[in-house]
């Protein structure tokens, strides 16, 4: 098969497109005929070399799919088409799945669409809800609106009865925001988004803070809380070290929890994609979610799609397109 390959970490350049053994499906494993994948930050950070696939993972980068089934296994058939989250192997002709993180596409939705929601929405959901706990008329604060995260977590949360903020350095971004449901849209480049969510809560602060930052955006996180708050870190975009300051934990009872959906454990990965498929799946059947596509290229140019995401210049998800 063709894959996206690289031999040395690195930047883009290092990327290239090659021959590949098929995977051989596990026990409870689905072989899919890949059609699309899609970037996520994890797939930069593990070709740089900072990012290495857990024990047993492909070493192909791509942690999202969408295809059709070609050797069935619990409950699906040859040529069931389906979409889901991988721990790699995601930029390939073929790639396996646990056959329980596998989701029917929708029908009517194409491969591309379809690549754009398994990481997305699934890391937003459980960091929103299995994490955050984010209960219906609680305010959520999203930073990076416009990544493929921040616009599925926008929905999310919408979706859920939440009041949203986010964060967004572009006009078109925060417009993009506002299209999905936000409540307000900061400006990070302008404005101290700690000052605003001060002037938007009455001082009181948000209930949960999604933030892929890290370091340089602790001491304005934990003051933009309210009691009781959840920060949930998910990506260390600013940097992971800087100087820590405890002192409002405490006092404003706040839980700071972080996680990689990657590394969560098989069964809990299982029990999160079955808990989004019985809450949210009709939400996309019925269009009320909605993967927000940048570009889609095909798998060939990964390179310059890399590039893109790294200068930070796309807008939701990047899809790459595999051909035969």
């Amino acid at each position: 098969m063709k894959a996206i390959l690289f031999n040395r970490p690195g930047a883009p350049d290092v990327l290239y497109y090659g021959d590949a053994p098929i995977p051989a499906p596990a026990p409870g494993e689905l072989l899919v005929r890949v059609r699309a994948t899609a970037l996520n930050r994890a797939d930069l950070l593990q070709r740089s070399g900072g990012y290495p696939p857990p024990s047993g993972a492909s070493s192909i980068l791509g942690l999202e799919i969408a295809g059709d089934v070609v050797e069935s296994a619990e409950g699906f058939r040859a040529g069931d088409r389906v979409m889901g989250v991988v721990t790699g192997g995601g930029y390939a002709q073929y790639a396996t799945i646990p056959a329980g993180m596998a989701i029917p596409i929708p029908e009517g939705w194409t491969f591309e669409a379809a690549a754009a929601i398994p990481e997305a929405f699934l890391t937003a959901h459980l960091n929103l809800f299995t994490l955050g706990q984010l209960h219906p008329g609680e305010t959520v604060l999203i930073h990076a609106g416009g990544s493929g995260i921040g616009t599925a977590a926008i929905q999310l949360a919408k979706a859920a009865g939440g009041r949203v903020f986010v964060t967004a350095g572009s006009d078109e971004k925060r417009a993009l925001c506002r299209s999905l449901g936000a409540d307000e849209t900061i400006d990070y480049k302008t404005e101290s988004f700690a000052q605003r969510v001060a002037e938007l809560t009455d001082k009181r602060g948000v209930d949960v803070i999604l933030d892929f930052v890290g370091a340089p955006y602790w001491d304005a996180n934990l003051s933009s809380l309210a009691v009781g708050g959840r920060l949930l870190l998910i990506g260390f975009l600013g940097g992971a070290v800087g100087q820590l300051n405890l002192g409002s934990i405490l006092p404003k009872s706040l839980t700071i929890t972080g996680t990689t959906l990657r590394r969560t454990p098989l069964t809990q990965k299982v029990a999160l994609t079955q808990d989004f498929i019985t809450r949210f799946y009709d939400r996309l059947v019925d269009g009320t979610l909605k993967p927000v596509i940048d570009q889609v290229v095909p798998l060939q140019e990964a390179a310059s799609a890399h590039r893109r995401m790294h200068e930070n210049r796309n807008a939701g998800k990047i899809v790459l397109r595999i051909e035969d």
